[in-house]
């Protein structure tokens, strides 16, 4: 079949159609919101393979080769810029791979009953692994493979999970209590947790002392995340990327029409310029408002939100997008439920200078099988310095206190509660601030809407 017929049977554009500056324009702005978080995991990777070897960037962030992982051995450092809305509920690792050129080995060591997870997630940000303590997940090698290698699985593989596209961002999560004695108990089995490419497989476990790896200087001390995404060279990146993520069942018509476009402006300047603008503007309109919880998911009482698809977004470009710029590489449904508040209940905007409270009825605090927190964050989605160096109340949390009828009342708020109360403070900077509500492991009542959480008042 010839490129015209090619272009038919995809439903695009026929080669050599003349396309005008407004319509590339009109085209260009689809195409940006479709492809940002997509350019956006690939510039994170480039980051990452700047890594000499598994370390920690500014001794707070895990960088690492491609095709390795390194891990914290605590809570995430609240300097970090890598990533927008962390939680300091788990130890996290981070990695990427180019498992096309070589699959990588995931080594899972027996954690128990300790609640863990090892997210591993496609170009577009989906979940496609299910390897977890809810999965029923033992110890092994497990081999994750690019939907292109057709090489040979060597023995002592326990599973082999097949990415859909080559680039795989790999983010372990191991949870943490606020104890001493716990954040020692986890060490062993952290060190256990190791990722390498299978071209380096010996088959022999392996074991890291993750709290002496090496560290590189980064110099990020910017107040919000790094601009992963520039708009003014979107258009000259995307031909690799095509390139390098297939379409989906569904989406031949979409990358004709992209590709269309891009011929289009390899031969007219007007059209490329047109791109280019059209890429601008969009940033500034378009994704930028997306940075704002309150337009991500569905609207709740109360005023939170919550996404119902995280990580399995399908052809949900805006959700998808949405999360990319504000919170991204997050777990699926069933993993993880996310609830965003930036307003109280009187629909005012949550602010340091105020006091507020949020209740949960006896029994009514959120039911998971694993843990659940509530987490507070400056207007840049990262942790608010406090003297306490509390960022969340929760599971991990247990010197909180409830009240005699079972009930518990977080206070959120600047200054120090009343006496007594210190234990369920969660405190705030001055000025604006917003919440996030996590449940890990969610229960039924989660998933079917029937448990939302409550709202949280101005005192």
């Amino acid at each position: 079949m010839g490129a015209t017929g090619a272009a038919r049977e995809a439903g695009g554009v026929p080669p050599g159609t003349v396309m005008t500056p407004e319509f590339a324009r009109l085209l260009a702005r689809d195409i940006y919101v479709w492809g940002w978080p997509i350019v956006n995991a690939f510039h994170r990777r480039a980051s990452f393979a700047a890594a000499p070897e598994p370390g920690l960037v500014d001794g707070v962030l895990p960088a690492a080769p491609i095709g390795h992982v390194a891990m914290l051995t605590g809570y995430v450092d609240p300097s970090q810029r890598w990533v927008a809305h962390p939680n300091q509920d788990v130890v996290y690792g981070f990695g990427y791979g180019a498992v096309d050129d070589d699959p990588v080995v995931i080594q899972v060591p027996d954690f128990g009953d300790r609640y863990w997870v090892c997210a591993l997630y496609d170009a577009r940000s989906e979940e496609f692994s299910r390897l977890g303590l809810q999965y029923g997940t033992g110890p092994g090698n497990y081999l994750v493979v690019g939907p292109r290698w057709d090489g040979e699985v060597p023995d002592g593989i326990t599973e082999v999970l097949r990415s859909p596209t080559e680039l795989v961002a790999m983010g372990p999560r191991v949870f943490l209590d606020d104890t001493p004695e716990d954040l020692e108990a986890v060490q062993p089995l952290l060190n256990q947790m190791v990722i390498h490419p299978l071209s380096a497989h010996t088959g022999s476990p392996r074991t890291v002392d993750w709290r002496k790896v090496p560290h590189f200087p980064g110099g990020d001390t910017s107040a919000g995340e790094r601009q992963w995404v520039d708009p003014e060279t979107f258009f000259d990146e995307l031909p690799g990327i095509l390139d390098r993520v297939p379409p989906l069942p569904g989406e031949e018509s979409r990358y004709a029409m992209m590709r269309a476009l891009l011929a289009a402006a390899d031969s007219e300047p007007d059209v490329a310029a047109a791109a280019r603008e059209a890429a601008v503007e969009t940033e500034a309109a378009v994704i930028a408002p997306l940075f704002h919880f309150r337009t991500n998911g569905t609207r709740l009482d109360g005023g939170w939100n919550t996404p119902l698809n995280v990580a399995r977004w399908g052809f949900d470009y805006l959700t998808r997008t949405a999360t990319a710029k504000s919170n991204m590489y997050v777990n699926q449904p069933e993993e993880t439920r996310y609830f965003f508040l930036e307003y109280d209940s009187q629909d005012r905007r949550l602010d340091g200078d105020k006091r507020y409270t949020i209740t949960f009825p006896p029994g009514q605090v959120p039911p998971v099988d694993g843990f659940w927190s509530l987490t507070l964050y400056n207007p840049e989605h990262f942790f608010a310095p406090n003297e306490l160096g509390r960022y969340s109340l929760g599971t991990k949390s247990g010197s909180m206190t409830y009240a005699a009828d079972g009930s518990l009342t977080l206070h959120i708020q600047h200054e120090p509660p009343a006496e007594g109360q210190q234990a369920n403070w969660l405190p705030a900077p001055r000025g604006a601030f917003e919440l996030t509500l996590r449940a890990y492991w969610p229960k039924s009542g989660i998933a079917d809407g029937s448990w939302t959480p409550p709202p949280v008042h101005q005192v």
